[in-house]
């Protein structure tokens, strides 16, 4: 969220066929990625707060991938990919605000809920509801980072056969308007300076999808992916579906492409829906790229359970009303409607590479939550596998936003409040193998 040295995207690309002389030797390869670093982030509830981070540049993981040369053209492929903490061992984490979500999802008047005296109900009722189910999303929709729901292979989990005509995966992958945003990000998704890190909550991109059916292939320099996964809902073929594409052209001197994911909602509704639309140009030690997102969702995935968290089956008529106003409002404050801008610049002099960037994100909800970051990454190149990072990025949030910065392989989370800005430090070092 790859070329530029992004090895988790580029193993996938690399074994999808999208370049089949990259395929490697057949057999059975393990390999990983382990970076761990010192962060120091400011505008938080305790102030500035400095820890030992787990993905400073990129997510650490390990994985083994291989492949089968059948003859013919026709190669066989698997890839199966974990998250690995370094700081603590686990396969999971928090950012640092642990649960707290902002504040137009946590307080009850933000969402446009009555007061308990409107309702007749006793006093700290609707705050204590708004509580328990920002608890429920903290803990379902993504402020943990990690392998849920059981996945021991939470990154990626797929089995494809190369052709001479493209290949054809199944399983766990990243989706296809994400792979866009990757390339053209001039981080291609690395550390708090990525233009993903300002849209980290509610994400506005579908990373990874399971289930997934995907084709794929390049020639001369055209490149393009096809993906369908299956919400897999018994009597409803809609619900949960994801559908993406994206293309691409890549000469020497430039690159263009364009992505697009859409998925529905448990409900079958349409949901989150990305367009991609990116760029670069290559100028001999150095690179220019930009992006451009658009992002709409009028029916957020997985709310439909609310009202039953508040008011379980058999509760009274005024307590189902209640749930079901609460879950409406969520649902509101849920929804997404924005662009996502991005433009930055790399250079790479011998073993030095200095990027900077500037990211914007025009936020057309109501809330208004307009943010803002730019900042410089430095890397310094101990080895081919190797090497020293630095990291400094500002974020300057509207008065609605709030977002803190990350990393790579950890969320940010959420600022002391709705308008205080946040400047993130990071010291890192990475290793391959």
């Amino acid at each position: 969220m790859l070329g530029l040295r992004h090895v988790a995207l580029a193993s996938a690309l690399c074994c999808a066929g999208l370049a089949q002389a990259q395929v490697p030797a057949p057999g059975v390869t393990l390999y990983g990625l382990a970076d761990v670093g010192i962060t120091s982030v400011s505008g938080l509830r305790n102030g500035t707060v400095t820890q030992v981070a787990s993905g400073i540049m990129e997510g650490s993981r390990w994985g083994i991938k291989g492949n089968e040369d059948l003859g013919g053209g026709y190669k066989a492929i698997f890839t199966l990919e974990a998250r690995v903490e370094l700081d603590t061992g686990a396969n999971s984490n928090r950012p640092i605000t642990g649960t707290q979500l902002s504040d137009r999802f946590s307080q009850a008047t933000l969402l446009g809920l009555p007061s308990d005296a409107a309702l007749g109900l006793p006093l700290g009722t609707v705050q204590g509801t708004v509580s328990k189910v920002d608890l429920a999303l903290a803990n379902e929709y993504g402020v943990n980072v990690g392998a849920t729901g059981n996945r021991a292979f939470d990154r990626q989990a797929f089995v494809g056969l190369i052709t001479p005509v493209g290949a054809v995966l199944a399983g766990r992958q990243y989706t296809p308007a994400y792979e866009t945003f990757g390339t053209y990000d001039i981080m291609a998704t690395q550390s708090a300076l990525s233009a993903g890190q300002i849209v980290q909550f509610p994400a506005v991109f579908e990373i990874r999808t399971s289930n997934a059916l995907s084709y794929r292939i390049v020639k001369d320099g055209i490149s393009g992916s096809l993906m369908y996964a299956p919400g897999e809902v018994a009597g409803d073929s809609g619900a949960g579906r994801l559908l993406g594409i994206n293309v691409g052209y890549t000469t020497n001197a430039f690159s263009v492409g364009l992505g697009y994911n859409t998925k529905n909602n448990e409900l079958g509704d349409k949901s989150l829906t990305s367009t991609v639309l990116g760029a670069s140009m290559n100028m001999g030690s150095s690179k220019l790229s930009g992006l451009v997102t658009t992002i709409k969702d009028d029916n957020p995935n997985g709310f439909s359970t609310i009202s039953n968290l508040i008011a379980p089956t058999g509760s009274p008529a005024p307590v189902v009303a209640f749930g079901n106003l609460v879950e409406s409002k969520f649902i509101d404050a849920f929804k997404q409607d924005g662009t996502l801008f991005h433009i930055g610049y790399r250079n790479v002099t011998g073993p030095h590479t200095i990027s900077v960037a500037y990211n914007k994100y025009d936020d057309k909800r109501p809330a208004n939550a307009d943010l803002k970051s730019y900042g410089a990454a430095y890397t310094y190149a101990l080895s081919k596998r190797t090497d020293l990072n630095a990291v400094l990025v500002r974020f300057d949030n509207s008065a609605n936003a709030q977002v803190a910065p990350g990393g790579n392989g950890y969320l940010g989370g959420v600022t002391a409040s709705a308008g205080t800005d946040s400047t993130g430090l990071a010291l890192g070092i990475r290793h391959r193998f």
